[in-house]
């Protein structure tokens, strides 16, 4: 298939979301470690040296999709919390209830989780300083949308909601890498039971170590809430 060069404005931004598009579906199939600018240019119909006058490099694809996948994530979580947190309750029942929400939120957003795992090791390795900038920009935007929400439901965190948040989304990443286990890993456990303690659950993971967080992050009874 032969395409002509994008000329116009417009054609040049419906080029350059056609690629995002395609790198979106590829990371629907394998990790981020696996989606290669060479495999990109394959499914995009575009010589690499095309491709890089939209990106350049596969770094520079990824930080954008992260940066959309969080904002999507974002646009839909007020509605998650709002259905599941009842303001009448006691602090800690809502923190309990936030840590849940957002458990089982972050987990059923496994493509989410690994860019967040991949993102200072590798994504943040290989881009201009214009992408990086644009990146962080759009990175602390996001954190003050979450931050707000987070305060919103727990106002009783203060301060503390914000390096919550930050944690959190570092934590999904990290946790992210072990979940699924590999086919070998996961066929030892199978065949080790006794091994299966070193497994675990992202959605279950996610809401022991949220929860713990959050309920060491209340004030103590004797403390008036921080509420600035």
């Amino acid at each position: 298939m032969t395409f002509q060069r994008a000329r116009s404005a417009e054609q040049r931004e419906m080029r350059r979301q056609a690629i995002l598009d395609t790198a979106a579906a590829m990371l629907d199939e394998m990790p981020v470690a696996d989606v290669s600018l060479n495999e990109l240019s394959r499914r995009s119909h575009l010589a690499k040296s095309a491709l890089s006058r939209y990106f350049a490099s596969r770094e520079a694809v990824l930080l954008e999709l992260l940066g959309h996948f969080l904002q999507t994530w974002l646009a839909e979580l007020p509605g998650e919390l709002a259905a599941d947190i009842d303001g009448s309750l006691p602090a800690e029942q809502r923190a309990g209830r936030l840590a849940e929400v957002l458990s089982r939120s972050l987990a059923s957003r496994p493509v989410l989780c690994d860019l967040f795992g991949a993102q200072g090791a590798v994504l943040e390795q290989n881009v201009t300083l214009e992408v990086a900038l644009r990146h962080k920009r759009a990175s602390l935007d996001a954190l003050a949308t979450m931050t707000g929400l987070v305060r919103r439901h727990v106002p009783e965190l203060g301060d503390g909601a914000q390096a919550f948040c930050l944690h959190a989304m570092v934590l999904a990443g990290a946790l992210s890498a072990y979940c699924p286990p590999p086919p070998a890993v996961l066929a030892v456990y199978e065949a080790y039971p006794s091994l299966d303690a070193l497994g675990f659950d992202l959605r279950d993971a996610l809401r022991l170590f949220l929860g713990t967080a959050l309920l060491g992050a209340l004030p103590r009874a004797d403390q008036p809430p921080d509420r600035h």
